[in-house]
């Protein structure tokens, strides 16, 4: 009999990217998501993208029982379901609470009361839980900064300083044993959700994974989702004939790693006894500038005759670098990102080419800045 898998979040970007390779391998799958309107659209209705072969099950995991109908019978859970979204997340408490925090507390309990049948928890974290990454400074090593003071920022003084000497300091890889320092909600929910998961996994014996997602792109991204991911953000503002907005200076960097290594990693993860009680980062190991990636998609999408828009404003809570150490992955599960950049960025355009995407970029913006938000 087919081991059946359950992804909670699985009609979403990478929840149905990791739906689709668990079907490829045999595995029976079933679907909660709740079909959130931001992501998918008012009244939308299961995805055309969502594998047919899975069982959908609309429903939420803020609903006890939701989650206990959704988990009877599930041996493997993939725990994807979240509300995503930095800076949303900073006047939107309760509901990123309740969905991330308060939901995996849900889906948890019902582990619990069937954690003898629990082969295998793999819960997405995120790399907003470092806060900054980490820095090289000339005098004092390696650092772990906080974030860079306001009235550094107001001077327009974008790049990190050393909070031991006060020289500039350069960015490196970040791994897995730096402090953790979120610096917004979702970044503490992301945190929450891993922490949980693990605790409880030790606690009753039930092997867990925590996946330390890095900048995530390709295709399925909800295009009109102005708290989604920054590709997916600048590629609706370009279908809607509008300049990428960029804040500082944009030459603030990311790991940006294709939704398919995602995938790889979440399976190494289910398949391999090594993962079990550990955390990983899951990224490519190479950083590029927000200025790239707009540059990028605005030649490939042919608006070559659009600028960006950068703002030289800041945001709350941004940090300034963070990529990936990938040493661990690689080391433990034999992991191996497979996508450059210049060449998945390829894919997401071509599914972009065919997408209506609804720019409500600008919405978000004043959102911001009437909360004081932005600077």
């Amino acid at each position: 009999m087919l081991e059946l898998v359950l992804v909670t979040g699985g009609a979403g970007f990478i929840g149905s990217h990791i739906v689709d390779e668990l079907i490829v391998k045999g595995y029976g799958v079933r679907v909660l998501d709740n079909l959130d309107p931001q992501v998918h659209g008012d009244n939308a209705g299961v995805p055309e993208y969502l594998n047919k072969e899975a069982e959908f099950v609309k429903g939420d995991v803020r609903n006890t029982e939701d989650v206990r109908k959704a988990i009877d019978g599930v041996e493997i859970i993939f725990h994807e379901a979240a509300a995503v979204g930095v800076g949303q997340s900073m006047y939107e408490i309760k509901k990123y609470m309740d969905v991330n925090t308060l939901g995996t507390a849900n889906l948890l309990e019902a582990v619990i009361k069937r954690k003898d049948k629990i082969k295998k928890l793999i819960v997405a974290s995120s790399m907003s839980i470092y806060g900054e990454g980490e820095y090289a400074c000339s005098k004092c090593d390696k650092i772990s900064p906080k974030l860079r003071p306001v009235a550094q920022l107001k001077k327009r003084q974008w790049e990190m300083k050393c909070d031991i000497c006060g020289e500039d300091a350069k960015p490196i890889p970040t791994n897995e044993e730096k402090p953790l320092n979120s610096t917004s909600i979702y970044a503490i929910s992301k945190k929450d959700q891993e922490e949980m998961c693990l605790c409880i996994g030790r606690a009753y014996n039930i092997p867990t994974v925590a996946l330390r997602y890095f900048n995530t792109y390709g295709p399925r991204q909800a295009l009109s989702n102005p708290y989604t991911g920054v590709a997916a953000i600048f590629s609706s503002r370009l279908l809607n004939n509008h300049t990428p907005i960029i804040y500082e200076d944009g030459l603030q960097s990311r790991d940006f790693v294709h939704v398919c290594d995602i995938v790889q990693a979440n399976m190494l993860a289910m398949e391999c006894d090594e993962a079990n009680y550990e955390m990983f980062n899951v990224g490519t190991g190479r950083r590029l500038s927000i200025l790239d990636i707009a540059n990028a998609l605005i030649n490939r999408l042919n608006f070559k005759e659009k600028k960006t828009e950068i703002t030289y404003q800041f945001r709350e809570g941004d940090i300034r670098h963070c990529y990936a150490d990938i040493s661990k992955i690689r080391e433990k599960l034999g992991y191996s990102p497979k996508h450059k950049f210049e060449d998945g960025i390829d894919e997401l355009v071509n599914w972009v080419k065919e997408q209506h995407a609804e720019d409500k970029v600008e919405q978000a913006r004043i959102e911001l800045e009437n909360r004081g938000l932005t600077k």
